[in-house]
């Protein structure tokens, strides 16, 4: 069966090329920030919504959304509340996702949910209006990245230094971890709230191990997390495995395969 001749796939593999585009943009600067686990909490608040939708009726990848931007206010509220503990605010909105994610859960036993759906990813089911509500949002993550590049490359890197210099660190806090949760709240349906910060986090682990430069090291994650969801979905789809799950074992595989190749290029070099 040719999987490219499937509407369903064809879909997938755009919703998937989508996210694999905009992940990596906004999880270059997380990643310097010493904020990986950022994804992982917006995701499990953005599935609160995601229940929440279920239950009221509404568009549950919208309600999710919601979700993930009001969570990210709270991280920079709290933030500022304890300026030397940052990781503090991203544990308690964690705790707090995770727990109303599953009492709107429990609540929801009589619906129609399917918690799996969301925990793990069901990208095969993608709606058009979810795709658009994805092209949308890559769309506006490529912007705000394109626009406030330099001044995000000053925060990445230093934020007393961003300071200094003027820059508006507090509105860019804000607008970096909202746009990270835009990635995270588009992304769950794709990889699943289990594995979204992976999307944002791996392809740039295995970027920094070979790139020299800031922009270079974000076009080759891109291009690290674009392979990954090529191959991910393709495997999944020839072997009928779970599509979010194959896409990150195979952005892990580029990953050794890349610090392996790096060891043995120091060797040789060395060897010389």
């Amino acid at each position: 069966m040719d999987l490219f001749a499937l509407d369903i796939f064809r879909r997938a593999l755009v919703g998937g090329l989508l996210i694999g585009l905009m992940a990596p943009l906004v999880g270059q600067f997380i990643v310097l920030r010493r904020l990986s686990l950022l994804g992982d909490t917006l995701a499990h608040t953005s599935v609160a919504g995601v229940a929440l939708g279920f239950l009221a009726g509404w568009y549950p990848l919208g309600l999710g959304l919601a979700f993930a931007v009001l969570a990210a206010l709270a991280i920079e509220g709290l933030r500022r509340q304890y300026r030397s503990y940052a990781e503090l605010s991203i544990a308690v909105m964690m705790a707090g996702g995770m727990a109303l994610a599953s009492v709107l859960f429990t609540a929801g036993r009589g619906f129609n949910m399917n918690v799996n759906e969301y925990l793990f990813g069901s990208i095969l089911t993608l709606s058009r209006r979810d795709l658009w509500l994805v092209a949308g949002v890559t769309l506006a993550v490529a912007l705000f990245v394109a626009v406030f590049f330099k001044e995000l490359f000053v925060l990445a890197l230093d934020e007393d230094a961003a300071r200094v210099a003027g820059l508006p660190v507090r509105v860019l806090n804000v607008a970096l971890t909202v746009t990270a949760a835009l990635v995270v709240s588009v992304a769950i349906k794709i990889v699943g709230a289990l594995l979204v910060s992976a999307l944002m986090t791996i392809p740039v682990a295995a970027s920094l191990a070979v790139g020299r430069g800031f922009r270079r090291t974000m076009a080759i994650a891109v291009l690290y997390a674009e392979g990954g969801v090529l191959i991910g979905l393709v495997l999944s789809g020839l072997w009928n495995l779970a599509p979010g799950g194959t896409v990150v074992l195979a952005l892990i595989a580029m990953l050794v395969v890349t610090l392996l190749a790096r060891k043995l290029r120091s060797r040789l070099l060395a060897g010389r």
